[in-house]
């Protein structure tokens, strides 16, 4: 008799509010295991904070006791505000001379000094590509943010696998391995990524310093209310049409609209078809979100990140109240390899 072998990991996104982390159990099926979220005021900046690390590690572990977390092996994400991410072609080449030659072109790309960061870069599969060429994804993350995160992680007693960026997780969860052609917009609380994806491939990553934060501000300065009534408002009122809200909240959406439309022009000029536009992140939970983006002439809908995973139904009524804010941590613990 043969017994499969479950695996339990457990993907950790630490954003610039908050951090989010999902257990995944991969064996016959993918089971969301559990899940959380928690606020946090201490970010990892790329100094050598050791209160901030503590801090976190503290908030991190009590996250995880709480939501009954059983696995120690993590994936973890980078924020995009932290790394320096390019797509580039190369020669085709040996496997021997490729090394050399990323790092060579590296430093095109990326605004400090080789010996200041980690360096991570990947080959990327693209029928659209010559034949005697390579796609290839570069990441460079400094050193001091590297470091300080193996120091959370380690106070936390968790055993990082790994670390990618946070576009690759959301197209592991959202898109999986279709071959698609997309804009994943995720707006958190305090900053906005735009990821162009080609043919399930992440083509370009920009990072917009707005968010959900950003709007809830905006109104607590144009009604003189609290923040957390602020963020009420926003929560109920949103950007429909039959409020008066949206005067507010609407300069702040046109710059990411705005963003995404200079992207599907770039779309366009290279007669790629865009197929859809997917909204995710804590920002989205507005009433009329999808309404706002609906004339840019492309289906726009909210992402699902429990698509690729099986869960318990008692989950089901908190979980899909959360589940726009779980895409990176859900697509990092997929992460099965």
């Amino acid at each position: 008799m043969f017994f499969s072998k479950k695996k339990s990991i457990l993907g950790v996104d630490i954003g610039t509010a908050n951090i989010k982390i999902a257990q995944i159990t991969h064996g016959e099926k993918t089971v969301l295991d559990t899940y959380g979220i928690v606020n946090t005021e201490y970010q990892l900046g790329g100094k050598n904070d050791k209160l901030a690390v503590e801090q976190m590690a503290g908030i991190l572990q009590t996250l995880m006791q709480k939501a009954g977390v059983t696995a120690n092996r993590c994936v973890i994400s980078f924020p995009n505000s932290s790394v320096f991410t390019s797509v580039f072609q190369l020669p085709k080449m040996k496997e021997s001379e490729l090394g050399p030659a990323v790092e060579y072109e590296a430093k095109k790309y990326v605004p400090l000094a080789l010996s200041e960061v980690d360096l991570s870069w990947t080959t990327i599969g693209d029928a659209s590509i010559p034949a005697d060429s390579l796609k290839i994804l570069l990441t460079a993350v400094p050193k001091q943010i590297t470091a300080n995160y193996k120091k959370v992680f380690n106070l936390a007693g968790l055993d990082p696998e790994v670390g990618e960026i946070e576009a690759l997780a959301l197209i592991r969860s959202l898109i999986g391995n279709v071959p698609i052609n997309c804009v994943i917009i995720d707006i958190g609380a305090r900053s906005t990524g735009l990821n162009i994806i080609e043919n399930g491939f992440l083509r370009l990553s920009r990072n917009l310093n707005i968010g959900g934060d950003t709007i809830t501000d905006k109104i607590a300065q144009a009604l003189n209310i609290s923040v957390f009534r602020a963020e009420q408002f926003k929560k109920d009122f949103g950007v429909s049409q039959s409020a008066f809200i949206p005067d507010t909240i609407r300069p702040i959406l046109n710059i990411i609209k705005n963003e995404v439309k200079q992207l599907l022009t770039i779309y366009e000029s290279q007669n790629i078809k865009v197929e859809k536009i997917l909204l995710v992140g804590g920002g989205t939970n507005m009433p009329g979100i999808l309404d706002f983006f609906g004339d840019l002439k492309v289906k726009v809908e909210l992402g699902d990140p429990l698509r690729s995973v099986a869960y318990s139904q008692s989950l089901e009524p908190v979980l899909k109240r959360y589940a726009l804010s779980l895409p990176i941590a859900i697509g990092l613990s997929l992460r099965n390899e």
